[in-house]
């Protein structure tokens, strides 16, 4: 019984994380920075699909001892359509303390974004301005997942393992 209890409180945790909201899994918190802009502030439009729609550097600081892998989403949870993922990648090596502007963690795994595509896709809000989310999640696992698996799938398997997460907010505006 206390492990099925155990296990919704995690679900409940990722689901709510998932969805914007910052709760804390296992009580560790992890940092995610970006030279490029800071957190709540206006994401330059290099990084945009108006621009030239490359990832901006991102600095991971916090992965527990025991991590044995990091994922890393983007989403924008503003969309007309609910939520939209730009970015999903796993199975990134918990030691990585730097993505660089413009690439893929090495060995990381890339899902199938909501453009439909893999990979990077940058801000591009039909209007107003919206917040995209960059979230870093440590897992006590690596993931079975084949490359282009969709965001769902992401979510299922990252269920209950989840030992640490981060995030950072930007805004971006419909240019």
């Amino acid at each position: 019984m206390e492990a099925t209890i155990r296990k919704t409180i995690i679900a409940v945790t990722l689901s709510a994380f998932l969805a914007g909201e910052t709760l804390i899994a296992g009580g560790t918190k992890m940092k995610i920075t970006s030279s490029a802009f800071q957190e709540g502030g206006a994401i330059p439009e290099k990084y945009s699909k108006n621009g030239q729609n490359v990832n901006p550097a991102l600095r991971i600081e916090g992965a527990p001892d025991n991590a044995k892998s990091l994922a890393l989403i983007v989403d924008d949870p503003d969309a007309p359509v609910g939520l939209f993922t730009h970015w999903i990648a796993w199975n990134i090596d918990p030691k990585t303390t730097e993505i660089a502007e413009n690439s893929v963690p090495k060995g990381a795994v890339q899902a199938t974004n909501d453009y439909p595509g893999s990979g990077y896709d940058g801000p591009q809000p039909p209007s107003g301005t919206h917040r995209y989310y960059f979230k870093i999640f440590a897992l006590d696992t690596t993931l079975d997942l084949p490359s282009g698996a969709k965001r769902k799938e992401l979510d299922k398997a990252m269920n209950g393992h989840v030992i640490a997460q981060g995030q950072l907010m930007g805004r971006y505006s419909k240019k």
